[in-house]
């Protein structure tokens, strides 16, 4: 199985859908490639129908929601690099995670709502998804949406 097919089966798996194009919602591109590196935009929540979670992580969001929503926006930073580079198989190593969480203020299990999306990252891409991470937690996060990430990622031609 390639990790396009490993892609598409865990869009299957989690019953969703991305939007053919991924859309931003200002004056920036989903990726920029420069050299060997490719950096992909910050990743909100969002599949073809559009917001699928919103939310404070631990308030109204549950552990459980958190993880699914890190889950999707790992998946819409793989489509970028799929935009980008045609394949996953241009991915030589993910060099760096950051996940951005929305959370209550006595909230601390940031590394394990990450975690899902560290392992989306290894499910696909195997051991190139391997990666060093910061999962950090703050007050608001853009269209009150409970995570965010961005990554950089080694790539080939």
């Amino acid at each position: 199985m390639t990790r396009d097919d490993r892609f598409h089966a865990a869009l299957a798996r989690l019953g969703r859908q991305l939007e053919p194009t991924l859309l931003v919602g200002g004056n920036y591109v989903p990726s920029v490639r420069h050299g060997d590196t490719l950096y992909v935009a910050g990743q909100i929540p969002k599949d073809g129908k559009g917001l699928a979670f919103t939310g404070r992580v631990g308030e109204d969001v549950s552990m459980e929601t958190a993880r699914e929503a890190a889950t999707l926006c790992a998946l819409r930073a793989l489509a970028a690099v799929r935009e980008s580079m045609g394949t996953l198989d241009a991915v030589k190593a993910v060099l760096r995670l950051n996940v951005l969480l929305q959370t209550s203020p006595n909230f601390t299990l940031h590394p394990e709502v990450a975690d899902a999306a560290s392992n989306l990252l290894v499910e696909v891409l195997g051991e190139a998804g391997r990666h060093p991470r910061t999962s950090v937690g703050v007050l608001t996060l853009p269209k009150n949406v409970p995570v965010e990430l961005d990554m950089t990622v080694a790539v080939t031609d």
